[in-house]
């Protein structure tokens, strides 16, 4: 069968191609360039930040949540001395060897120890003393029978069951032994290492800086929150969402004004960016006319990559300028805040030196079928009723699909659709 082939058709399409080769090369037409997936995008990023290494001093109680940047060792033993652990009669084991309910032991009563008194006399043979929780072991005792085992007559007790040496008695240095290290550098100090280091009395702690973040925001439509805008303008969103996140993963958010689309600014507000430890721009960073982010960051950085296989969030640049790292987020607040939890979350907690954790997960049924993008992560935002995920995803340009979110479900690049009543993981917003 011969080949027939449309000339006239083959033509158009020809002199369209011409048409699009020549507008790329004239620059007039703009593309995502260097377009990774997300796990590739994060990879990138590691390779080429730099942790905090500045450490600081800060009162205990403000330790909890920080790094330590310092070694801890007990200086002393905790506890400091044998202690009883329950509140009874200290004894010595082998007087009360064999009592039983039937065959009560008598001991005689010599003294009463309080949890801050000093031993006045050791325990002999057929004594006991009376103490607390916490009381120092005199001489001479080896146990602790507790109250429940034992009935007091007059100034004499009975024992009603036998006792083992160091029954109930807390050994010097059972609990921390002087010189081991309780805390290492570079462990996340929580509610129990807070403990420890009360227990050691150690008032002030050494833990490393929290990384600064500069955020800016960029386009001549932006106002400033709280200022008079016009009819045209928006108001600036994606400053303060980005802070809370900042705020939340242990960075010191700094905001900066509002920087037109012009490039020399841009830059100068880049410089700006060598004195904290990550850069963060909203903004600018698509392919559109106005969109010259990629542009700046090619001519005075190094651009890592520019677009990332995700929705929302796919007008994405991962840059280096002056050592430090740049993310450049889309400018609309749904895409801008959902990389946040991409790529700002990770990428600033391991600046931080904080444990790397994901976001707590828990599982529900899809209330509606979700068409998704193949060949794109899709990140679709989900709020939680009755047991089911009811999508809220509207629009990139909407806050609400992430406020009236409780979290979001990730669909791989390889599914285009999610079916009603499937089973899906819901990673929750902090």
């Amino acid at each position: 069968m011969p080949l027939c082939v449309d000339l006239s058709s083959f033509k158009h399409t020809l002199r369209a191609l011409k048409l699009i080769m020549t507008s790329f090369n004239k620059g007039s037409m703009k593309t995502f360039r260097l377009l990774v997936s997300l796990d590739e995008a994060l990879q990138l990023i590691y390779g080429r930040i730099r942790q905090v290494e500045k450490a600081e001093e800060v009162d205990l109680d403000d330790a909890v949540g920080r790094v330590s940047a310092e070694d801890v060792k007990a200086p002393f033993n905790v506890p400091f001395f044998d202690r009883s652990a329950m509140d009874g009669y200290c004894v010595r084991a082998e007087d009360v060897y064999g009592a039983s309910q039937f065959n009560p032991v008598r001991l005689r009563v010599v003294d009463m120890i309080g949890v801050d008194e000093e031993p006045r006399r050791p325990v002999g043979a057929g004594e006991c003393i009376q103490v607390a929780t916490g009381s120092i072991i005199p001489e001479g005792g080896d146990a602790v029978v507790m109250y429940e085992y034992t009935e007091r007559i007059g100034e004499e007790i009975l024992v009603y069951r036998p006792a083992y040496p160091g029954e109930n008695i807390s050994k010097k240095g059972s609990d921390i032994p002087c010189g081991r290290e309780v805390v290492k550098k570079g462990d996340y100090i929580n509610a129990s290492k807070i403990g420890v280091l009360a227990a050691l009395g150690k008032a002030r702690v050494r833990v490393y800086e929290k990384p600064r973040v500069l955020i800016i925001p960029t386009g001549s439509e932006l106002a400033k929150v709280g200022d008079n805008k016009s009819a045209m303008q928006i108001y600036d969103i994606n400053s303060h969402t980005l802070a809370a996140v900042v705020k939340g993963n242990g960075g010191i958010p700094v905001l900066h004004e509002i920087v037109p689309d012009d490039e020399k600014e841009v830059e100068k507000a880049l410089q700006k960016g060598v004195e904290s430890n990550l850069i963060v721009i909203t903004g600018g960073s698509s392919v559109g006319t106005k969109d010259i982010i990629y542009d700046v960051l090619r001519k005075r950085g190094e651009v890592l990559f520019h677009g990332v296989q995700v929705k929302p969030g796919k007008p994405t640049v991962g840059a280096v300028f002056e050592d430090r790292v740049v993310l450049a987020m889309p400018g609309h607040p749904t895409s801008c805040l959902s990389n946040a939890y991409l790529f700002l979350r990770p990428v600033l907690r391991r600046i931080a030196r904080l444990p790397d954790t994901g976001l707590k997960t828990v599982k529900a049924r899809l209330s509606r079928r979700v068409v998704s993008t193949l060949g794109r992560r899709f990140f679709l935002t989900v709020r939680l009723r009755n047991g089911e995920a009811e999508p809220v995803f509207k629009e990139s340009s909407a806050i609400t699909s992430m406020a009236e979110a409780d979290g979001y479900v990730v669909i791989p690049e390889n599914a285009d659709t999610v079916e009603k009543g499937d089973w899906v993981e819901v990673y929750l917003f902090e």
